[in-house]
């Protein structure tokens, strides 16, 4: 790749604040959209300000909820995503273990017990990020809600993902992040060196993310056991109420397997209209049509108290 050629740091342009934040495994990249004065009339009168923090999926990174940040923060929510450790932008040590969904979710549970100290917290994990969210859960993170977005209850069995992290493993391993990166394009019949923008900044993700994070995640995206009962346990023990959402053509977990997933948490599974795995980049506007009505409601003071 020619040095030359700008990559852009955005997937999609916000006006979100890039910051860090503390953690026990490091200062965590951040993107915050904090709501206007004008929408933030519930935290003078309340004295508390509602937040969401937004959990991206195994090589996703914070800019993934671009399009839905602002959204959020016009309608008086605090919307923080991060990038996990090892992601991007956060940094990451070399063992492996440590990006396996217990670990994570013992410092998303941080984050959300910092950010509890204003207002109810939301906890949102996409794909494996919906992972490590439940284990911030089972580990007690005082939330008001949790949303699994294109998450599922276990590992995968089968698949394109499936084979991709199995034949990708030993190559990352021997060959490195950017000839696993490059040799999937080329399968693929792209090339790595194109201009696209876009493709240029998967690349530097994917570059900047640690390896001892592609590969103590994408183990755990290969033996995650299912979890849901023990989920569904902590969920009504503290009477907090979860929602499963997935795009409608969401192809890594089967849609059939995270409908028996919300039944047994207690919901039913709803689907965005014109989005795949990533409604949030393919279709914001139909997820927030989702998310905000559940994230207000769960939100309220009264419900809060």
């Amino acid at each position: 790749m020619g040095d030359d050629v700008l990559v852009p740091d955005q997937l999609f342009p916000t006006a979100a604040e890039r910051t860090t934040l503390p953690s026990s495994a490091g200062t965590l990249a951040a993107l915050i959209a904090a709501p206007t004065d004008a929408a933030s009339a519930r935290a003078a009168e309340f004295g508390e300000l509602p937040s969401v923090l937004l959990l991206p999926g195994y090589t996703g990174s914070k800019e993934d909820f671009s399009p839905v940040l602002e959204p959020l923060a016009a309608a008086g929510i605090r919307a923080v995503a991060v990038d996990q450790p090892g992601q991007y932008e956060s940094p990451g040590g070399d063992d492996e273990a440590a990006f396996r969904p217990a670990p994570l979710g013992a410092v998303a549970a941080e984050l959300v017990t910092a950010l509890a100290q204003d207002g109810p917290v939301v906890l949102l994990g996409h794909s494996y990020g919906g992972l490590v969210a439940r284990q911030a859960v089972l580990q007690g993170a005082p939330v008001a809600g949790l949303v699994l977005l294109c998450s599922g209850p276990s590992a995968f069995t089968s698949g394109n993902r499936f084979d991709a992290l199995t034949v990708g493993e030993p190559i990352l391993r021997s060959q490195g992040a950017a000839f696993l990166h490059d040799a999937r394009d080329r399968a693929a019949g792209l090339d790595p060196d194109r201009p696209d923008p876009l493709a240029r900044f998967y690349r530097k993700r994917f570059l900047a993310t640690a390896t001892a994070q592609l590969l103590g995640a994408g183990a755990a995206l290969l033996d995650e056991p299912d979890l849901t009962e023990l989920l569904a346990a902590a969920l009504r023990r503290h009477g907090t109420p979860a929602a499963v959402i997935a795009g409608e053509a969401d192809d890594a977990w089967p849609l059939a397997a995270q409908r028996r997933m919300a039944e047994q948490l207690g919901t039913s599974l709803v689907l965005v209209p014109g989005g795949g795995h990533s409604p949030a980049v393919e279709a914001p506007e139909a997820l927030l049509d989702v998310l905000l009505p559940l994230i207000t409601d769960w939100t309220e003071p009264d419900r809060a108290a």
